[in-house]
């Protein structure tokens, strides 16, 4: 009987876009959930939020969306909040490996949402409080090509990898494309293709640690009090006070 490897089976893949890249301050304007693979119709379910606050210019220029958009069209933070939370739990416990570029800010972020709006944060739903398995296409990279200069954004990475970005910056589009770049990234190191999913995830947080402490250590030469957060695939709410730049 032949087994179906992760990048082959039904993935989940997880993205927003915020008024900034504060954690702990800033908000989510916009958010998709994608379920997509396994051999069955791309899902896409997303949402536009009124963040109760002004979202800043520099914000703006990023996703293109404004505080009147968001006020006029975007949902009840709370509710859409409460919303995405019960669906990542709900495909979590289904077993499907969650895709997130970036995941310690964007599970992160979310994680605030949750405290800010008196909700259950998406780790206390789980069985063990144990977010996982999260796949994390940028950790990923660092550590299979952890010398390679230039950027490591999505768009860059999705170019590096020859994998589709239909289009940066809107959530359901970089949900895609890092599902794309992590099945991509499966394929071509198949040892990490043909790992459990949990043995995967294991694997990143001791990565992503390494990777926040090399990264704390260069910053650290011009700035001796930078810190960068190694808790992955997101910072526990009594974690560093500062958050990071996407």
């Amino acid at each position: 009987m032949s087994v179906t490897i992760w990048p082959d089976s039904r993935l989940v893949a997880f993205d927003t876009e915020t008024t900034g890249t504060d954690w702990n301050s800033d908000r989510i304007v916009a958010a998709a959930v994608v379920e997509v693979g396994g051999g069955q119709d791309t899902k896409v379910t997303d949402w536009l939020i009124n963040p109760g606050v002004v979202i800043p210019a520099q914000a703006t220029a990023v996703h293109g969306i404004t505080t009147e958009r968001a006020q006029l069209e975007g949902r009840v933070a709370a509710e859409a909040i409460a919303e995405m939370t019960a669906l990542l739990v709900a495909l979590l416990v289904a077993g499907h490996p969650l895709v997130v570029f970036n995941a310690r800010f964007d599970l992160t972020i979310l994680d605030r949402e949750c405290r800010r709006h008196d909700l259950v944060p998406l780790v206390d739903h789980l069985p063990g409080r144990e977010l996982a398995p999260v796949i994390d296409p940028l950790v990923i990279d660092k550590q299979v090509q952890r010398y390679r200069r230039g950027s490591r954004k999505l768009p860059d990475l999705c170019a590096h990898w020859h994998v589709q970005h239909d289009g940066p910056h809107s959530p359901s589009a970089d949900a895609v494309a890092a599902a794309r770049l992590a099945w991509r990234l499966g394929r071509a190191y198949p040892r990490l293709g043909a790992m459990q999913p949990h043995t995967l995830h294991a694997l990143q947080v001791e990565r992503a640690a390494e990777q926040a402490a090399s990264l704390q250590t260069y910053l650290r030469r011009t700035d001796p009090h930078a810190h960068v957060d190694a808790p992955w695939p997101y910072v526990p709410h009594d974690g560093a006070p500062e958050g990071t730049t996407r």
